[in-house]
């Protein structure tokens, strides 16, 4: 960000009083309150889908939510000089979800099924012509990067201790990933359940600030339809990891969440496949092939070493979710 982003703030019917970086923004003290404005990495179609779903949400619920604010001529992004899209927001005061605090957790939880209940827009024509996220595709595409890196190391002469850790486990995970794919394409061919939420997309602590007892949701960019548990699943994966696959922490969430809105027998499969697909074995290897392979951080074998480490509490965890609901 630069004094060319700042000026574009001409654009918009506001008095800007001074400005400051954020993480990657710029924010701005104006005589409508504190706004961010940032570079957005999303479509013109995609900007008009999160404001119309941030509109709903405030019209139809007490959801602290951010809002987008058009320019002057009424558009809700604006171009730099490198024809670079940027947005201006609504921001809130506060500090960020605690992790380590579960009572923060369990109300982050029912704040999301809150917003889930809202978010249901199906018949809505903010979902006409949209296409539902599908799972089941991205497990594929993971499967198929898994299986271009395997060919890859198995065909790398000198190795690592990281690669030769990372081979040792590769066939086990790689397997693991194809099964519960299959299992979970099986399932939802069977139910036959039609997404129609519209989901935060990236539910993480950074994305929900509290402040005065008050919980307020931002950074939706990544909405997308899709199965509600989507969110539910990212929050207590990172969770879950944490606290080494915690029985206590997942009933916990999981309760929470049904507190404010019930979960189908769907909603529970969903949410048992995604929790039991090895995406953190697939995020360290798309790093790994993604990244330079002269020089590996030892950070790297110490993330994959705690995978594999935690690998039995977690299918522990999963037979025991499994059971609660089969």
């Amino acid at each position: 960000m630069n004094d060319r982003a700042v000026s574009l703030l001409e654009n918009y019917d506001i008095e800007v009083l001074r400005t400051w970086k954020g993480r990657g923004a710029i924010l701005c003290e104006t005589n409508r309150g504190t706004l961010i404005f940032k570079e957005y990495l999303g479509s013109r179609e995609k900007v008009n889908f999160q404001d119309s779903l941030l509109n709903h949400v405030k019209e139809k619920s007490g959801i602290k939510v951010e809002s987008i604010l058009k320019t002057k001529e009424g558009l809700l992004l604006i171009n730099d000089h490198d024809e670079t899209p940027h947005i201006l927001k609504t921001w809130f005061e506060g500090r960020e979800c605690n992790v380590r605090d579960m009572e923060e957790c369990k109300m982050a939880v029912k704040t999301l099924a809150s917003l889930h209940q809202v978010s249901d827009l199906r018949g809505t024509d903010i979902l006409a012509g949209k296409t539902p996220f599908q799972i089941d595709i991205e497990f594929d595409k993971h499967n198929k990067e898994l299986k271009r890196v395997r060919k890859f190391l198995k065909e790398k002469g000198q190795k690592s201790d990281f690669e030769l850790k990372l081979m040792q486990a590769y066939d086990y995970f790689l397997n693991f990933a194809l099964q519960i794919t299959e299992e979970l394409r099986f399932f939802i061919n069977e139910l036959k359940d039609e997404p129609g939420i519209v989901c935060h997309g990236d539910y993480q602590y950074h994305n929900i600030l509290l402040s005065g007892g008050k919980m307020s949701l931002i950074n939706f960019e990544k909405c997308v339809i899709d199965n509600p548990v989507r969110d539910l699943y990212l929050f207590m994966r990172k969770l879950l990891e944490k606290s080494n696959w915690s029985e206590a922490i997942g009933d916990g969430l999981v309760k929470a969440y049904i507190e404010e809105r019930k979960m189908t027998n769907a909603d529970h499969i969903q949410l048992y496949y995604r929790l039991a697909y090895p995406e953190k074995f697939w995020k360290i290897v798309n790093f790994y092939y993604n990244s330079g392979k002269a020089w590996i951080s030892g950070k790297n074998l110490e993330k994959l070493e705690k995978l594999i480490e935690q690998e039995k509490e977690k299918q522990k965890f999963l037979a025991r979710y499994k059971g609660s609901f089969l």
